[in-house]
């Protein structure tokens, strides 16, 4: 199909650019990273919809798929490590 990278260069352009605005105003790093994360999604999804030629079907069996690995990436990312707990005496 011819709509892949037509879509993978539009959306690099558009996240190199938001994310430029993003640091101008914000001066953090982890908006930028959120936007990253979110164009690689897009572009590696479109990547594997279009190289492997996909039904309606699969295309949405791989969106439900991706979409829970990222939600147990995010759960397992965010956990944080506990400190233990002093017992007062």
């Amino acid at each position: 199909m011819v709509w892949y990278p037509v879509l993978g260069v539009s959306i690099f352009w558009l996240g190199l650019v938001a994310a430029i605005i993003l640091y101008a105003v914000m001066r953090k790093w982890y908006p930028m990273m959120y936007l990253i994360s979110i164009c690689l999604y897009i572009f590696t999804v479109g990547y594997v919809i279009d190289v492997f030629d996909l039904t309606k079907n699969f295309i949405l069996l791989i969106l439900a798929f991706s979409a829970a690995m990222m939600i147990f990436v995010g759960w397992y990312l965010s956990r944080g490590k506990v400190a233990p707990v002093k017992k007062i005496r």
